[in-house]
């Protein structure tokens, strides 16, 4: 079992701002120590996320000072708080995503939708999360994940994966169905593969040059710009990207009854829409808003019975500033993953 220290280092959000000024501070904090139903776990990988730039940018409003980002981590569980009966083993590898917890008694948490919870909390926004050595999170909220894997590979599937699955499944494609994913970092290169798994036909729209030639070689049928006309009507449509000026772009290219899901927790806004052009033959457009650890178990033993590729780009824990500048100016090809020293 780990000697655990007092001390550690962590990433805060100091000051929101452009990531150009250096919103993120490297700092000494107190190792937490996990209260009733928590378990204390010690941080291998943790995946970065665009979430994570929306928070040290202001974007998404920090919901308290000094926030540590981070909510696809991947470690060791070290220690248990009071109460926990029939969680994660001590020395278990575990997974800290999104969802941090919910009331589990709202109208919402009742019939299945615990996403919806109006008392919901998060990782990385309302607690503390992986840009750190240490975290508590609650025991009933973390995932189990294989001994075997390499955890670089792991992290992205807590966020990137499940979101992505989610989106999938709120764009309601059709068995066999043609999809369009716009945009195509972290989440939609995963979900892309899911869905050809899954049988579908699948056509990436994203500007960067990289990101299609990865597309291609994941199995898309087509890769071309963000702004392009797909080669085919699309059944369903998944936007990544935080662009709102792409909304009727995805909604011209579906077909009759199409589906479009927005997969991302910040947009830019959307220009006006053509009812006759966008809208009409009962296309229609759906949110995304984090998820159900139902969602969570349903995609890990997805991937576990159809290994994904992970794109990942390692970096430093010590740079975890870096690997933020590099996600906001598209410099990261995949999914930029913290490793601890």
């Amino acid at each position: 079992m780990s000697v655990v220290p007092d001390e550690m280092d962590a990433w805060v959000v100091e000051r929101p701002g452009p990531i150009e000024d250096g919103p993120l501070r490297l700092v000494r904090l107190p190792v937490p120590s996990p209260g009733p139903g928590e378990v204390l776990v010690e941080v291998e990988v943790c995946a970065v996320c665009r979430t994570d730039l929306h928070l040290a940018e202001g974007d998404l409003p920090p919901r308290r000072p000094r926030t540590v980002p981070g909510h696809e981590a991947v470690g060791r569980v070290i220690a248990h708080g009071p109460g926990v009966n029939g969680g994660p083993e001590v020395g278990a590898r575990v997974g800290v995503a999104w969802l941090r917890t919910t009331c589990g008694t709202c109208r919402y948490c009742r019939r299945g939708a615990e996403n919806l919870c109006p008392a919901s909390t998060y990782t990385g926004w309302d607690a503390d999360g992986g840009y750190a050595r240490y975290l508590v999170a609650p025991a009933d909220y973390v995932y189990p994940l294989p001994e075997d894997q390499d955890p670089r590979t792991l992290a992205p599937l807590l966020c990137a994966g499940i979101i992505g699955y989610r989106a999938l499944l709120r764009a309601e494609l059709p068995e066999g169905g043609r999809l369009g994913i716009y945009g195509f970092g972290a989440s939609a290169h995963l979900t892309a593969q899911v869905a050809i798994a899954q049988g579908a036909t699948v056509h990436v729209l994203t500007r960067s040059k990289e990101a299609q030639r990865l597309a291609l070689e994941l199995g898309a049928a087509s890769a071309a710009g963000a702004y392009d006309s797909p080669p085919e009507p699309l059944d369903s449509a998944i936007l990544f990207a935080p662009v709102g000026d792409l909304v009727p772009v995805c909604l011209e290219a579906l077909d009759r009854g199409g589906t479009l899901a927005i997969a991302g927790i910040h947009l830019t806004d959307v220009p006006r829409l053509d009812y006759q052009r966008h809208l009409f033959q009962e296309r229609q457009v759906r949110s995304v808003t984090a998820n159900t650890r139902a969602d969570g178990r349903g995609f890990l033993e997805f991937a576990a019975r159809h290994p994904l590729h992970v794109e990942t780009v390692a970096y430093p824990f010590e740079e975890a500033d870096r690997a933020l500048a590099d996600l906001a100016a598209d410099r990261v090809n995949g999914v930029a993953v913290l490793v601890m020293s």
